[in-house]
């Protein structure tokens, strides 16, 4: 079982945990953004260019291709 602790002790441990965090500078943040977004566009393009090609695989086996 848990100790119980008041509201102002909590208060207390979470501020300290708090000040432990290695809080990304703006660069970085900035940096990491840009990185998502660019990643996020190159898997909708593969997966774009993936799904016309598995189309056109099965419209081929299936005898409905040109």
């Amino acid at each position: 079982m848990m100790a119980k602790t008041n509201p102002l002790e909590f208060i207390q441990q979470v501020r300290s945990e708090t000040s432990k965090v290695t809080w990304p500078t703006r660069r970085e943040t900035v940096i990491t953004t840009v990185m998502v977004f660019l990643m996020v566009a190159f898997a909708t393009v593969f997966f774009f260019l993936a799904d016309l090609g598995l189309k056109a695989g099965v419209a081929f086996v299936l005898g409905i291709g040109s």
